[in-house]
């Protein structure tokens, strides 16, 4: 399996699925993007942890394992590899080896045409895809954008700090709002008092 090295997945991290969805992953065919023009290598990862590998048509068989903690380890030929989740959505996967920055790269079958069959317009698609189209809702906020429907998903940690935020936000506001009550009350007051 060929991998390459790029930096767009860690930027379009926050538009991925979760590798832990193993209902995108499970019983699809995705063709690994390697010497696609000469071979075509499509792996399909079964429900049972078999993983099927077929090269033009040849096929071999082989184990996989969601281990967790983004990760999965691949068996093949008695050679275990560990991935990490790189990027993945309905078309994509992009699998890191694990302690470098080489993804292998694989596209959903369904979708495989001359349109991504390298590297380089699979990099172009995500790039337009979300990173483009990001920049571009910017400067036309007023004409519809197709990739709407991939709203960055924010992590936990993420969600947390937001969370603290509008809470911080929420207790300032009350806050001030006690402040003016307290001095229309000693204004009140006052005025009682120097009317007597």
């Amino acid at each position: 399996m060929k991998t390459f090295i790029a930096d767009i997945f860690p930027k379009i991290q926050n538009y991925s699925q979760k590798l832990d969805d193993l209902t995108i992953l499970a019983n699809k065919h995705w063709v690994s993007i390697d010497n696609i023009t000469t071979n075509k290598t499509v792996y399909i990862f079964r429900n049972n942890s078999e993983l099927l590998i077929s090269r033009n048509g040849k096929v071999e068989k082989a184990k996989w394992e969601y281990l967790g903690n983004k990760s999965l380890l691949i068996e093949i030929k008695e050679e275990c590899h560990l991935f990490k989740h790189g990027f993945f959505d309905q078309n994509i996967l992009a699998l890191k080896i694990d302690s470098k920055e080489e993804y292998a790269v694989f596209v959903n079958e369904n979708n495989f045409d001359e349109s991504l069959n390298s590297i380089e317009k699979v990099l172009h698609q995500l790039n337009e895809k979300y990173l483009d189209s990001k920049s571009n809702s910017k400067t036309q906020s007023n004409i519809p954008n197709k990739y709407d429907e991939y709203p960055p998903k924010l992590t936990i940690e993420e969600q947390n700090v937001t969370n603290k935020q509008s809470e911080i936000e929420e207790r300032q506001f009350i806050t001030r709002l006690l402040g003016i009550l307290i001095i229309i009350i000693i204004l009140i007051l006052f005025s009682i008092i120097t009317n007597l």
